[in-house]
């Protein structure tokens, strides 16, 4: 897989985590260790999520039978639809941080990462290769996380802005399914 469309990949990944940590960031009350630990959750998350994936859609693709592109662009661009239907909804201004929030919302913005990887990580030949992609996933999405955070206090007048990183996620993902089954 070319770097541009890992890239791209790891940025749409990252959005939904990106308009989470925004939410958190604007309450006033959260702690730096309560941001880390939702950064590295996320991050870790989305790796897990991505690799297991990976492996999956490999076994699957070996195993039972195999899944073609068009199959697998058309899947990508169905959650990227949901993920601007997703973005449609009323949401609450802010999450309530309770314990284990870290865990569940980690596993949650990272669903799709499991599906990404069982449609596109299982294509690339090396295990290195699968490692490195999924390992830069997950650096994204920590990365992003702490852009978010670091950009939050300055915006926590704006509630609406966490709204747009579902539009944003979707339109990337509609777009990249809609690459993978054309081209």
């Amino acid at each position: 897989m070319e770097f541009y469309s890992l890239l791209l990949i790891a940025l749409a990944l990252s959005l939904d985590a990106f308009g989470v940590s925004l939410c958190i960031g604007l309450n006033r009350t959260i702690k730096r260790k309560n941001k880390i630990q939702f950064m590295t959750s996320f991050g870790f998350f989305q790796f897990f999520f991505a690799i297991s994936g990976a492996y999956a859609g490999f076994l699957f693709n070996r195993y039972i039978a195999s899944v073609p592109e068009m199959a697998g662009g058309a899947l990508i661009l169905i959650i990227g639809i949901l993920m601007l239907k997703d973005g449609l909804k009323s949401k609450e201004a802010c999450l309530i941080i309770k314990p284990g929030m870290v865990m569940v919302l980690g596993v949650s913005v990272s669903i799709d990462a499991l599906v990404i990887g069982f449609t596109t990580l299982n294509n690339i030949k090396s295990n290195l290769n699968v490692l490195y992609s999924t390992l830069f996933i997950g650096v994204t999405t920590f990365l992003i996380s702490l852009f978010a955070f670091l950009i939050s206090r300055y915006l926590r007048k704006i509630h609406i802005i966490s709204k747009y990183a579902d539009y944003i996620g979707g339109v990337i993902l509609i777009i990249f399914g809609i690459k993978m089954m054309l081209f």
